[in-house]
């Protein structure tokens, strides 16, 4: 079942296109990686698909019954809110308010599903801790956690292992994989090629016009993502 549908996108701000003829569905289930350059519009996509700004031309639709509160997101991080000093819990906690209406309080039912969520990324026990007194790693659990508390069916995460060494890039991954698995769909913005290759069931890659959709293993056997291997590979070998 299609829960999100683009078609004849162009993207950009204040009349200036940055992306142009942008197709492209997302289906239950799906584990979809967005990939490109910088300034090849990934970030506009988001906002876009968050309701943030219009497409300049073009649609963006909501299907299956899917509404934008159900939609969790975990965007990147400036060095201001890693030193945030709230408690795990707090911030957890703030990925309740869409549905919290007109209530001034985190009700029982809201912390019993910050508890629960902690508990599901094997962090519950950070709980009373400071955020600013974390690991990259945990901080980057902890902000997956919020994003679960708003996410009914969709995850959409920026380039959610930024500034994390491998090893907790490797966890962070697995966590996301997992959470797929358990049936929720999500949306990943990445740089990281090696990773699309392991874990998307579906790649966009961007640019000023689409460069590629479809399955990762068509993806794979393609000139743009045969290109963007290789490159990355050279990277790592240099």
């Amino acid at each position: 079942m299609t829960q999100l549908l683009c078609e004849d996108l162009t993207l950009g701000y204040e009349g200036q296109a940055v992306v142009t003829d942008l197709s492209f569905r997302v289906k239950q289930g799906d584990y979809l990686f967005i990939l490109g350059e910088n300034g090849s519009g990934k970030s506009t996509l988001i906002k876009t698909l968050l309701r943030l700004i219009p497409p300049l031309s073009g649609r963006v639709e909501f299907c299956g019954g899917l509404r934008a509160d159900e939609i969790g997101y975990l965007p990147q991080q400036t060095p201001a809110q890693r030193d945030f000093p709230a408690s795990v819990e707090e911030i957890v906690l703030s990925g309740c308010l869409n549905r919290m209406g007109r209530r001034p309080f985190y009700g029982r039912a809201h912390r019993e599903q910050a508890r629960a969520n902690l508990e599901r990324l094997g962090i519950g026990g950070l709980a009373r801790r400071c955020y600013r007194e974390l690991s990259g790693g945990q901080q980057q659990r902890v902000l997956l956690a919020r994003a679960l508390c708003a996410a009914r069916r969709v995850l959409l995460l920026d380039e959610p292992t930024a500034g994390l060494d491998p090893a907790a890039a490797r966890e962070m991954y697995e966590l996301i994989a997992r959470l797929n698995r358990e049936g929720l769909t999500v949306l990943t913005v990445s740089h990281d090629l090696p990773a699309a290759a392991r874990y998307a069931g579906q790649i966009l890659h961007m640019g000023r016009r689409p460069l590629f959709f479809g399955p990762r293993e068509a993806y794979l056997g393609s000139p743009v993502g045969r290109a963007c291997l290789a490159m990355a590979k050279g990277e790592q070998d240099a």
